[in-house]
């Protein structure tokens, strides 16, 4: 049988360079990665000239401008990457009759369906996929749009909203280092640090959120938006006192940090949990709670250091 071909937008990214890993792993399909020197998404041109010449089965959209203080200066480069993007890649999509394989946020939602109770801890009602999208910021908006244009565009889509990425590659949009590593570089040049305790998310590993993909793609599963976080959750600051616990670094450095404390002219939701409602209900969950994902992470980069 012949081999589907696999376009990977974003491939030198940290979500995509994953992607492509996990995809050359299965073997199934013949992947093209390109990059951002080899395609500009925002340009109708640009999606037309390289994606039409390639004729590919599949295309997966790992490209995305997510550096939300950025996406406040410049609004207009975000909508260009997150909105007409994916508008661009929809309406190819469609004409060549490719499957389009899109990611998403966690940060569609306003942050408000899970209110603190009267100790302060948050109410278990993550969001599912048929909950009001309700963006607070520049990104989450633009993000959105990119959904509802795929979705107003072709039935042959897959969404796919995910929560707090980290992996081994850097963040090209940031052009930084992942949460985790940011945490331990601070560790070991500071006497302290302060981390927010009231933004609640998931940790999502992105080999993780590959492979759900992968497998979402191998077994022909439904078209549609999807849900696929780490399960669990925990505030930035449970994150990074686990990563420390992990890794022997003194608790004592760690401080949580006093509410607006970090001043943002960003409006972030503080409770921005998914549930993977729709992937578990088809039993084709296979993502880890969030404590797995970085114990293997860590795991991984202590080999990785050895070497």
């Amino acid at each position: 049988m012949e081999k589907e071909q696999v376009v990977v937008i974003g491939a030198n990214g940290q979500l995509g360079t994953d992607i492509c890993s996990v995809f050359k792993r299965e073997d199934y399909c013949d992947l093209i990665e390109l990059n951002h020197s080899d395609i500009e998404i925002s340009s109708i041109d640009s999606c037309n000239d390289v994606v039409r010449a390639l004729n590919p089965n599949i295309i997966i959209n790992a490209s995305a401008f997510h550096d939300l203080e950025k996406c406040e200066e410049d609004p207009i480069t975000a909508y260009g990457v997150n909105a007409l993007g994916p508008r661009n890649l929809a309406i190819i999509s469609k004409d060549i009759g490719a499957e389009l394989v899109h990611i998403s946020t966690d940060y569609v939602f306003n942050g408000e369906k899970s209110p603190r109770n009267q100790v302060g801890v948050y109410d278990n009602s993550p969001y599912i996929e048929s909950d009001l999208a309700e963006p607070l910021n520049v990104y989450g908006n633009t993000k959105l749009s990119g959904e509802r244009f795929i979705s107003s565009t072709i039935s042959n889509y897959y969404i796919f909203r995910t929560s707090a990425l980290y992996g081994n590659n850097i963040c090209r949009s940031k052009n930084a280092p992942n949460f985790i590593e940011r945490m331990i570089s601070l560790a070991e040049t500071r006497e302290s640090l302060k981390v927010v305790n009231d933004e609640i998310v998931s940790p999502t590993p992105t080999k993780f959120l590959a492979k759900q993909i992968a497998l979402v793609l191998s077994c022909k599963f439904p078209f549609g938006l999807y849900h696929a976080t780490s399960q669990g959750a925990c505030s930035w600051y449970m994150f990074t006192m686990f990563i420390f616990k992990e890794l022997g670094i003194d608790l004592k450095k760690l401080e949580i940090a006093s509410p607006g404390e970090f001043r943002s002219e960003v409006k972030r939701p503080l409770y921005s949990v998914l549930d993977n409602y729709k992937l578990r209900n088809g039993n084709i969950d296979i993502m880890p709670h969030w404590t797995v994902g970085v114990e293997e992470y860590l795991k991984n980069r202590k080999v990785d250091n050895n070497e």
